[in-house]
């Protein structure tokens, strides 16, 4: 049980910090026994970089979905781009929803 600091983010998502102490289990050298324990949660002012990538992901969506509102006030020329725009965002919901369900898997992961 070897003592290590925790990096918790601002959306509840933590990673491991720096190796601090060895416990009386490890007898060799510059080695950890394997079993992390927590020393100091250190707190992050920013998201993980899951909780970016959902979020860059949310932000390209909401573009696809204004530029198809736009096109349509225009009139029905842009029909071809409204259906790419379309299949963006069909695909950039799927990406949403995989790494939000990756994000779930983690924070209700041991360790918490």
């Amino acid at each position: 049980m070897c003592f290590f600091d925790q990096h918790r983010f601002m959306c509840g998502d933590w990673k491991w910090g720096h190796f601090r102490q060895h416990c009386n289990r490890e007898y060799r050298i510059g080695e950890t026994c394997g079993m992390k324990l927590i020393m100091h949660t250190v707190p992050v002012g920013q998201k993980c970089k899951l909780c970016e990538k959902i979020d860059t992901k949310v932000r390209r969506r909401q573009a696809e979905v204004d530029r198809i509102t736009r096109w349509q006030r225009e009139g029905g020329k842009f029909r071809a781009s409204i259906d790419k725009s379309v299949e963006i965002i069909r695909s950039l919901d799927m990406e949403i929803y995989e790494m939000s369900c990756e994000r779930n898997r983690r924070l209700q992961a041991v360790g918490n």
